[in-house]
């Protein structure tokens, strides 16, 4: 039966001897959470834990200049109609001035989406799609900006477009199953991915998802995901895993992933939480109007920060870097 170690993060000063570092962070800990299917977790000191710990303990690789011993903001750049939070807001006139303003704000990278994944979201044809995105991305690049800008799709040819207007990151919500084509494109063009869990299509996603364990299967996924492209030629040090919040899983499963987010520092890549304004937020704190979650959403991410999670995909910046640099310095004593 097979074994999953997922550690109990700490941060803070006051740190024992035998504590071991988290990925190269700001997190340790002293203690594993042994799961196996079927059987309740168990909970030992990390020291007589036996499996290999190497992938919770090395260090993150850094990826498009992004080094992980601190937690970095990515900024949501919807070119849609029809997102769930933001759709319509942002035209090619608009969108570039939005992005510098992300990045004032503190956004390390810019993830620039042009199909809506919402749940119930139609299929984007690829013209449209490239039409939505290259031209904001140029934009992006002819107003002298170098903040790493991440494509959002789930197609070859648009991602292709994408980089050849600046584009650094490829980031598929369908952890690269949607387009065959997609991932031997990273590969040759040697750019690193995020590879993200979603069950089902975004049309149909949201009709009764179910799960054997929702937490092991998404595990499971992303780790046999990381191994296909690790075969396709994508380093293993170049992705980024993304465990879907909200695509294809209810309030349970949504929660369940949130309350053990760092057994994903076992697949040994630095870990992406999008949580933002997403519908649990809304369901928990009664906040019906997506675009008014900015504080569940920090909330979450900063629940996420003291699971070790290192970047945090939202559409309030602000919010989100000044609240992440208020935890560094009371929590997790990071001061700069």
């Amino acid at each position: 039966m097979t074994q999953y170690v997922r550690p109990l993060v700490q941060v803070g000063p006051a740190r024992p001897d035998e504590a071991q570092a988290l990925a190269g962070g700001w997190g340790w800990f002293t203690h594993v959470e042994v799961l196996e299917r079927g059987r309740l977790p168990v909970v030992v000191p990390a020291a007589q834990a036996d499996v290999d710990l190497g992938a919770l303990t090395s260090a993150r690789a850094p990826i498009s200049g992004l080094n992980w011993d601190r937690p970095h903001v990515m900024g949501i750049l919807n070119v849609t109609p029809d997102s769930f939070s933001d759709g319509g807001q942002h035209s090619r006139e608009t969108a570039a001035t939005h992005a510098a303003a992300m990045i004032d704000q503190g956004a390390a990278i810019i993830d620039i989406g042009g199909e809506s994944t919402r749940p119930g979201a139609a299929t984007v044809d690829v013209p449209d799609e490239i039409s939505r995105t290259a031209p904001i991305i140029a934009a992006i690049r002819d107003a002298g900006f170098s903040t790493p800008i991440s494509i959002d799709t789930r197609k070859a040819a648009v991602a292709a477009a994408a980089l050849d207007a600046g584009a650094d990151v490829v980031n598929d919500v369908a952890g690269f199953t949607y387009d065959a084509a997609l991932a031997p494109l990273c590969a040759g063009r040697g750019v690193p991915v995020c590879v993200m869990h979603a069950q089902g299509d975004p049309a149909t996603m949201h009709h009764d998802p179910r799960y054997d364990d929702v937490l092991l299967d998404v595990y499971d996924f992303l780790r046999d995901r990381i191994e296909a492209l690790t075969a396709q030629g994508i380093p293993r040090d170049q992705i980024i895993a993304d465990p879907g919040i909200g695509f294809g899983k209810t309030l349970d499963h949504n929660m369940a992933l949130l309350n053990r987010l760092s057994l994903f520092h076992a697949l040994g890549v630095p870990i992406l939480l999008g949580a933002s304004r997403k519908k649990f937020i809304g369901t928990l704190a009664d906040v019906p109007d997506a675009s008014q979650r900015g504080p569940g959403s920090v909330g979450a991410a900063l629940a996420a920060l003291g699971q070790g999670v290192q970047l945090i995909r939202a559409h309030d910046v602000g919010l989100h870097t000044q609240a992440i640099a208020l935890w560094r310095a009371c929590v997790a004593h990071q001061a700069s």
